[in-house]
């Protein structure tokens, strides 16, 4: 750009032929001209003016110019070489044109020469001027040049790095996923294991499982073939018994040897000798620790039979002969001849009687003894012809009658239902309200005075409803919360040694919901339906059908835990002295009498653990090494029996039994039931 604008400026000057007269001219004027010459070039620099002056006293003629015109032409070309060559650096051009020493060396020798010497050294530092701003917005443009390179390069690096950055991101992000999807893999893989593991043990539970209960299942066969077997013994022993007795009918004796032929005597005494070998052989296989077979029990069962055809047969061939021989003899003999058959008859009983009667003593009984069932029966009687009595109020036909059976029906009952043991006080309150009752005293309830002579049935009414309330609080009550035995029993217990008929009906009321209380298993009589019988036995039964066997145990264990608390207890503020009208012995009978009678399944054993639970501490005061002999026959003998006619899915009651036997029997020591009312509690 700089070359075009100094062309003209390197440009050597030339002068004509006739420029030197001008020169001479010049020299020889003074010293102002040159002044002159430098105040005339205007702009040009001073420096300039001294170089032109200098230059021009050192030429002194023209011949000197003219001597110099040729090398100074030679010069121009060699400036002109030199200019080309410094195109390509502007700064050493001006740097040339800046230098005085390089500017050729002329001389003016008139005042317009030196007015153009002047313009071109102003062109000249005209054109250095616009040389430098040139080169400075030259300048200026490489460095925004620059800046916006190196901006654009910062950017660039600045994007490069947000890809390295990107790219690193990217990186570990798929990293990332993959260490995902491989701990996903690897949890599934747990997952997966620990599935199949459990499904392993899952597996193996269930063979587990099946073993026990296979184990369970040979377990209950073997005692059940135990039992068959033991119950089969039992009834080859009695069958035995029985042939051996009826073998000894068919011995020949006096009589039935003036009576029949010794070949009949022969025949009957032959072939029951047989038999008793055949049950012989069956014997002795169980001698050796085997029990009889099914087999076995089928040939003594018909070998028993065949005995008693025997006997039949030969008592009918016996008769034939006498029948004979009565037609044969006279009167007399023939009246002799009766006595003697009915004393052979008489006999055959006895020994009948005598073979059950063995039966009876190596088995228990199947139902309570005879003066039992009658005291029972007695209880019951009473009860019946009490209600019976009160007929007329249960039945009332007017409105008064009706109104004054509901209130005494409220206040027997209400005065029960609020017997509790939170204190003494209380529990003597309501007792006073029963005894004034019963006494026939006048009772405020609901804002009237109530009293059983407003009546003539108003003391057996209140007497049976009032013993009714507490068997049913025991049925109930005391079903639910054990401990409510004790003072439910205790004002019953006060109530009866003052009023002893009412302990009869509670007795009455409670061996009709409870006959395991007397103690009685009521047998199935002949036309008695299935829900009619289970209503004997103690059931609820209606029309959604009978009760559960939960429930029933549940009820049947609150009626005992109320007797057991009964039998024990007496009135502390009662005046009467002696012993308790229903006491300690009947317990002890009730206890030897459960003992003597077959165990039912269930029943049983929950009536024994809840009555020694409630009773066994003061049976075992009062009777003390008796009561121990008791429960050790219990745990020995009885205790097997139970078990035999357990099934296993009534174990519960059976196990809770045999803890509280081993446990009492080992530390020979009974707790106190739990309930039970101290001193504190009457001071209360």
């Amino acid at each position: 750009m700089m070359k075009p604008i100094l062309s003209g400026c390197k440009e050597p000057l030339s002068l004509s032929p006739h420029s030197g007269v001008i020169l001479e001219r010049l020299c020889a004027l003074p010293l102002q001209k040159a002044s002159f010459l430098g105040s005339s070039s205007g702009d040009s620099s001073p420096g300039l003016s001294e170089d032109i002056f200098t230059s021009l006293s050192s030429t002194g003629s023209i011949p000197d110019l003219n001597a110099r015109r040729t090398p100074s032409l030679k010069t121009e070309r060699e400036q002109a070489v030199s200019d080309e060559a410094r195109d390509d650096d502007p700064e050493e051009d001006v740097s040339e044109f800046s230098c005085p020493a390089s500017l050729p060396s002329i001389s003016l020798l008139s005042p317009k020469a030196m007015e153009t010497a002047g313009q071109i050294i102003r062109f000249a530092a005209e054109q250095q001027d616009k040389a430098k701003m040139a080169l400075r917005l030259r300048q200026e443009m490489q460095e925004k040049l620059v800046a916006e390179v190196a901006e654009v390069a910062s950017e660039q690096l600045k994007r490069f790095e947000e890809f390295m950055e990107l790219k690193q991101r990217q990186e570990f992000q798929s990293m990332r996923d993959m260490l995902n999807r491989e701990t996903k893999e690897s949890i599934g893989r747990q997952e997966k294991l620990k599935e199949e593991q459990r499904h392993r043990l899952k597996i193996l539970n269930l063979r587990l499982r099946e073993a026990e209960q296979q184990r369970l299942r040979e377990a209950e066969h073997e005692r059940l073939r135990q039992s068959d077997g033991r119950e089969r013994l039992r009834n080859l022993n009695t069958i035995q018994e029985e042939i051996l007795q009826l073998n000894q009918l068919l011995e020949p004796s006096t009589q039935t040897r003036s009576d029949l032929p010794p070949a009949s005597l022969s025949c009957f005494s032959t072939r029951g000798n047989q038999l008793c070998s055949q049950l012989s052989e069956v014997v002795r296989k169980t001698a050796e620790g085997e029990f009889p077979s099914v087999e076995d029990m089928t040939m003594s069962e018909r070998a028993l039979h065949e005995m008693r055809a025997l006997i039949r047969l030969m008592q009918e061939e016996v008769a034939k002969a006498q029948e004979k021989k009565k037609k044969e003899q006279d009167e007399e003999e023939q009246g002799r001849k009766q006595v003697e058959l009915q004393v052979q008859q008489e006999a055959q009983k006895k020994a009948v009687e005598t073979a059950k009667e063995k039966a009876k003593r190596k088995g228990l009984q199947n139902s309570a003894e005879e003066s039992t069932l009658k005291w029972f029966r007695e209880l019951q009687e009473a009860a019946a012809r009490c209600q019976e009595a009160l007929q007329q109020l249960n039945c009332p036909k007017d409105a008064q009658t009706k109104k004054l059976k509901l209130e005494l029906q409220k206040a027997a009952s209400i005065p029960v239902s609020q017997i509790s043991s939170n204190s003494g006080s209380q529990l003597r309150e309501i007792f006073d309200k029963i005894d004034k009752l019963l006494s026939g005293r006048g009772l405020v309830s609901g804002g009237r005075t109530i009293s059983t002579s407003q009546h003539p049935q108003g003391l057996d009414f209140v007497s049976y409803k009032l013993a009714e309330k507490f068997v049913k609080q025991g049925e109930e009550e005391v079903a639910s919360h054990h401990e409510a035995a004790f003072p439910i029993a205790m004002v019953a217990a006060g109530v009866w040694e003052l009023h002893p008929r009412v302990g009869d009906l509670i007795l009455a009321h409670l061996h009709k919901k409870c006959p395991y209380a007397v103690p009685h298993y009521p047998p199935m009589k002949e036309g008695t339906t299935v829900e009619d019988y289970q209503r004997i036995i103690g059931y609820r039964v209606d029309d959604s059908g009978v009760e559960g066997q939960d429930s029933f145990l549940k009820r049947m264990s609150g009626m005992i835990r109320l007797y057991a608390a009964l039998i024990q207890l007496r009135w502390p503020y009662g005046s009467k002295q002696g012993s308790a009208p229903h006491g300690l012995n009947h317990g002890w009978r009730w206890l030897a009498q459960m003992l003597n009678m077959e165990p039912l399944a269930d029943i049983t054993a929950t009536l024994l653990f809840d009555f020694l639970e409630v009773c066994g501490h003061a049976l075992m005061r009062q009777y003390q090494s008796q009561f121990w002999k008791l429960i050790l026959l219990l745990k020995e003998e009885y205790f097997p029996r139970i078990e035999a006619v357990t099934s296993s899915g009534q174990m519960g009651s059976v196990i809770r039994l045999k803890h509280f036997l081993e446990t009492s029997l080992q530390s020979r020591q009974i707790r106190p039931p739990k309930g039970q009312l101290n001193s504190a509690f009457w001071s209360s």
